[in-house]
């Protein structure tokens, strides 16, 4: 049994989702189009089992963004493999005038309907009643009255999902064909459309849909120059008809109690929150606070997941004997793994603060008072939205922006998002602040790491705004963008949201890096290892002689013979290759192996670094990849690989570089050319290297 969640945002349509799935959710694509689409699974009562499937938010079947039109298509194809058999409205109940406009819609295309009536509790607070039983009687539908937040009467929405009929029992709304007489009969006839409604909205919305053939398409177009259908016109028509259906409708089931005109706790907090001047303190104050908590919190279990790949490794290098395969496996496997799982405590800490400032309303007002600053750039302030989706990830966020209905903000949106510095970026600042900056406090609260991490995010976003003011004038957005946003009121954060997401963003990026860098560092081992015939055995020959083992202790010469052999290996070859266009940044060629590794994932410089340290060091001295990288040196200069003018100038490389293959791919999705993937990646590099180059000579 397939089931359809459909509603307005801001309805905790996705909460429902939550509550009926718990863990057994997956995301992708709808066939052919870059839209998420959001599934899980339910067992219900009756021991069925149903696939729920969330679709994007929206007010009404009128699409206004490419997210919205997925909606229609899903509940007008039949043939579609995610055309439900059950329609669940999702419904706020504090403001149900609103949300019964896309009910009548949903119902009045025939298909079976429930409707969860969500936000009860919220709806009492606010002195407003609901009968729900004479409601459910005029509309001819189940009403389950629910409050998703709280797990009331989910249970009975699983039952009313189950015995649902799956013949449409909702009585009509309106009288559809009265709205475009002679259209909806003669579509209907010649595309072989059975409900009078779902033909109007395909003379609405043929050019957009991608279950029509364009000969249908253009066959609409003819039928609709005939009658003189007018779009806009019906539209209005349709929509004035609705909300008299529904004033009627609601006159006699809904009342609301007499309730003081006093500010909401909601609009009170606004008035600090939002203020021009507190709101951006308060927001500085939280990035602060989060990025501090990053460091402070993640210390011990960092330190007991490197504890435990650093036993694996010797208990692997004692029990397992000694050969190719001991190596591949302690040397290119774990100290791969290693690299990235070590920064599962921070990246689920990042993700834990991001849901909750969603979850209590506050990520909106961040996304309002941004608004002003956004404008100011030549962007719409629904650009904010992608932006700061961006601190999780940038391949997301660029899909968000077909909510963007001006083209050129859109453009600009996406060529600005992959600046803001993602979860990947995370473990490079992490292992290079550690490196390099004290692990002090200052007034006995302030962690010098915490803040080195918070100015890495800043600079990443003051980079974005300057450079979407810049292709303000490059790309002439003339036409301006316009900003709506529904600010939900404040609540407490469910914590089996907050702790559900975390798990999700954990095991997403344990498993999509996990599967590269295990990839990679196998690759990487194997080009470090192996060099052009001939030569391995010469350097084995030369620091067996006399005139070696006469000068170096057999320590000295183990390190010798393992740093030329990893120079002379196919790995060498090719970072040496590279090395005279970044060796001005401070990097060497070692450096450079982890910067082409990170093109198909940034998360990968730092299992690089492991592989390739591991591959060089002596079996007997075992550490993390923290400890390797500390006593990296150059063998010209004899001081350390990773000074604080290195250091700092790659983390700003990586702050602005197109690193990051996934995000050139959805590029190319969103704009369907190679043209601004190709514009992306040059500006972003070129950007990169300019300033990791003045960063590397200020602080040298």
């Amino acid at each position: 049994m397939k089931v359809a969640l459909v509603g307005n945002p801001n309805t905790g349509k996705s909460t429902v989702f939550n509550a009926l799935t718990g863990l057994n959710q997956k995301v992708g694509n709808f066939p052919g189009i870059t839209v998420d689409k959001k599934t899980g699974g339910c067992k219900l009562p009756d021991g069925r089992h149903a696939t729920i499937i969330d679709l994007p938010g929206t007010y009404s079947l009128y699409p206004k963004s490419k997210d919205e039109i997925i909606v229609f298509e899903v509940l007008a194809d039949r043939s579609s493999p995610e055309h439900p058999d059950l329609v669940v409205i999702v419904s706020d109940a504090s403001n149900l005038k609103r949300n019964l406009l896309l009910y009548t819609q949903v119902a009045d295309m025939k298909i079976p309907v429930i409707i969860a009536l969500n936000m009860m509790d919220l709806a009492r607070k606010s002195g407003i009643e609901i009968d729900v039983e004479k409601l459910s009687g005029k509309l001819g539908v189940q009403i389950v009255p629910i409050s998703a937040r709280q797990g009331e009467n989910i249970s009975r929405l699983k039952e009313a999902i189950s015995y649902a009929s799956v013949i449409p029992l909702q009585n009509d709304t309106i009288e559809v064909e009265a709205l475009a007489p002679g259209l909806i009969d003669k579509i209907k006839n010649e595309l072989q459309v059975d409900k009078p409604y779902t033909a109007l909205q395909l003379a609405h919305q043929h050019e957009n849909l991608h279950f029509l053939t364009p000969q249908q398409s253009d066959r609409i177009e003819e039928i609709e120059q005939e009658f003189s259908f007018h779009s806009q016109k019906a539209q209005a028509s349709e929509t004035i008809a609705r909300y008299n259906y529904i004033n009627e409708l609601l006159s006699d089931t809904v009342s609301s109690k007499q309730v003081r005109e006093e500010e909401t706790v909601s609009n009170k907090i606004d008035k600090i929150i939002t203020h021009k001047i507190w709101g951006f303190s308060i927001f500085f104050v939280l990035l602060f606070l989060i990025f501090q908590s990053i460091f402070a919190w993640s210390e011990y279990p960092m330190s007991l997941i490197e504890g435990v790949f650093v036993w694996l490794t010797e208990t692997a290098h004692n029990v397992l004997p000694a050969g190719v395969l001991t190596d591949l496996l302690t040397d290119g496997i774990l100290a791969g793994l290693s690299g990235v799982l070590v920064f599962i405590p921070q990246i689920a800490i990042l993700f834990a603060f991001i849901s909750i400032l969603e979850d209590t309303g506050y990520m909106a007002r961040i996304t309002f008072m941004m608004d002003k600053i956004m404008s100011r750039v030549g962007l719409s302030g629904k650009s904010v939205v992608p932006m700061i989706g961006g601190l999780a990830c940038a391949v997301p966020s660029i899909m968000s922006t077909r909510n963007i209905e001006n083209w050129k903000d859109r453009m600009i949106t996406i060529m600005v998002t992959p600046l803001v510095s993602c979860s990947a970026r995370l473990p490079i600042y992490t292992v290079l602040i550690s490196l390099v900056v004290p692990d002090k406090k200052i007034a006995g609260f302030l962690n010098l790491q915490g803040l080195a991490l918070m100015g890495m995010y800043v600079i990443s976003i003051v980079a974005a705004v300057l450079v979407a003011w810049v292709m303000k004038y490059i790309l002439r957005a003339r036409e301006k963008g316009y900003f709506i946003m529904e600010l939900p009121v404040y609540r407490l954060p469910r914590w089996d949201n907050v702790l559900l997401t975390m798990y999700e963003k954990v095991k997403t990026f344990v498993v999509e890096a996990g599967k590269v860098i295990i990839a990679i560092s196998v690759i990487l081992w194997v080009l470090a290892t192996y060099g052009p015939p001939g030569k391995h055995a010469e350097i084995e020959k030369k620091y067996e002689s006399p005139a070696y083992t006469a000068k170096f202790n057999p320590e000295e010469i183990e390190l010798h013979r393992s740093s030329e052999m990893l120079e002379t290996s196919y790995a060498g070859i090719i970072g040496r290759a590279i090395e005279p266009v970044i060796k001005p940044l401070g990097y060497d060629w070692k450096i450079g192996i982890a910067l082409i590794t990170s093109f198909a994932a940034r998360e990968v410089f730092v299992g690089t670094m492991a592989t390739i340290y591991s591959v060089s060091d002596d079996e007997a001295h075992i550490s993390s990849v923290t400890d390797k990288m500390r006593e990296a040196r150059n063998p010209e200069t004899g001081l350390p690989v990773f000074t604080l003018a290195s250091s700092f100038s790659l983390m700003i490389f990586y702050a602005f570089a197109m690193q990051c293959m996934s995000t050139l791919a959805v590029v190319y999705r969103e704009t369907k050319s190679w043209k601004w993937p190709m514009i992306q990646f040059v500006y972003m590099t070129a950007l990169a290297y300019i300033a990791s180059l003045i960063v590397y000579v200020i602080l040298k």
